[in-house]
């Protein structure tokens, strides 16, 4: 019997011309197709499977066997919370949550005062000071990235999804010595509070300003928006405070926005805005939604389905080849114990591997063969296949095709084993 779950099919590579123009600039939109990217003068597609954003804010982590291990497969991407959130140790059920740093191991850009605090029994934030050891792990992380060819999203700002998280975040007031937010979680980020609106772009501000020389950087506004109360007046000023920061820049940094988990028609965007984000892209149809924003779709997280490696490398496939430029798996294989991506018997809700971020490679390879610039989604090409596959395509008319087809697999499959084992019966034999 031969079988035949997922492949591939190239009928053309045209060279990727490579330019000396822009390097050291800024990451940025492809300016003949600004679907994509270019860095360092190439077109460039993101593809990464990462860790739970906390290897900035987790002094436990170390970055550089991180880096050298997505280094390893080929992999240009990460993602990472600035540090102005942290999650409960347990959080969502993940096993050595790395945003969830032990006591006296949790970094910010505010420094500590002489106050005793309440949380986790450390003292109180000083929201008005700068903890200078902060700057140096971010700029060190970027520089680290950078020597490996990894391009960092930094993302400024989450929700508090719950009281407890509230409740150990620096811009609560119990956790300051200005008593600035107290506020309901659900207004944390609106535009009700003054004193904390005030906090969040002072901050947002002195991040950028710091980080001006690194090309290797985009920020993203916050993570999830969607949850938690976050509004968009609030994600627009924020937006406007990055780009007033960087007007006088010789060069500009990409402004992402977290848009929706699933799909959803942007709508208004701010103009300043280059990457439009979103969560659990299963199918992507999305990328549809939005091509005609002319801008680049992401998919900045995934996971949750499992743990299969199938599930995360079907979805990455099935993203890009229907015009996406951004893939990040969240890869729950990292761990402070294991920078390396090398725990197994991890309980959490997603998946990660060597071997899936071996398969990502691949794909990343894959497209980096194609002068990909050139090419855009044609969902009419492959009319019908039976038994039915779903298909994705990115063509260059009458030069460069690349198709892809995989068994339909829902967003959340309960029993994969015996999921595959039916649809590897309706190929039947050979």
């Amino acid at each position: 019997m031969r079988i035949l779950l997922l492949f591939s099919l190239t009928l053309f590579a045209a060279p990727i011309a490579v330019s000396a123009e822009g390097e050291r600039a800024p990451i940025s939109l492809h300016p003949e197709n600004q679907h994509y990217f270019q860095w360092r003068g190439k077109p460039t597609i993101l593809v990464t499977s990462g860790e739970h954003y906390g290897a900035l804010l987790n002094l436990d982590f170390d970055y550089v066997q991180y880096f050298d291990e997505l280094k390893a497969h080929g992999l240009n991407h990460t993602r990472v919370f600035a540090g102005t959130y942290r999650e409960n140790e347990g959080a969502f059920g993940i096993t050595e949550n790395v945003l969830a740093p032990k006591p006296g191991r949790y970094i910010s850009p505010w420094a500590r005062s002489s106050e005793p605090g309440k949380a986790h029994g450390r003292n109180r934030f000083d929201l008005m000071k700068w903890d200078p050891a902060w700057f140096e792990r971010v700029k060190d992380l970027l520089r680290q990235a950078s020597d490996r060819g990894i391009v960092v999203e930094l993302t400024l700002f989450c929700p508090m999804y719950d009281d407890q998280t509230w409740d150990i975040c620096p811009m609560n007031a119990v956790n300051n010595v200005h008593g600035i937010g107290a506020v309901p979680r659900e207004e944390a980020f609106t535009l009700k509070h003054n004193d904390l609106l005030a906090i969040q772009i002072a901050t947002t501000r002195k991040i950028v300003q710091e980080l001006e020389e690194f090309d290797n950087l985009y920020y993203e506004v916050c993570n999830e928006p969607y949850f938690g109360g976050v509004t968009m007046a609030w994600q627009h000023r924020i937006v406007d405070a990055i780009v007033n920061t960087e007007k006088d820049f010789a060069q500009r940094h990409l402004i992402s926005m977290n848009i929706a988990n699933g799909r959803s028609k942007v709508k208004e965007p701010h103009p300043a805005v280059s990457i439009f984000n979103f969560h659990y892209c299963v199918p992507p149809d999305t990328v549809a939604m939005n091509y005609g924003l002319n801008k680049v779709i992401g998919e900045n997280e995934t996971g949750f389905r499992g743990s299969a490696d199938v599930l995360y490398r079907t979805e990455a496939w099935g993203f890009l080849l229907a015009g996406g430029a951004l893939y990040n798996n969240l890869d729950y294989s990292f761990t402070a114990k294991h920078p390396t991506g090398t725990l197994r018997d991890y309980k959490s809700p997603g998946g990660g591997s060597v071997q899936l971020r071996q398969q990502l490679g691949i794909l990343k390879r894959f497209l980096s063969g194609f002068d990909f610039i050139r090419m855009k989604p044609n969902g009419s090409l492959v009319r019908a296949v039976e038994p039915k596959l779903s298909t994705y395509t990115l063509a260059q008319k009458g030069k460069a095709y690349a198709i892809y087809f995989h068994v339909p697999l829902p967003s959340k499959p309960k029993d994969l084993k015996s999921l595959l084992r039916r649809d590897i019966q309706n190929f039947g034999d050979d």
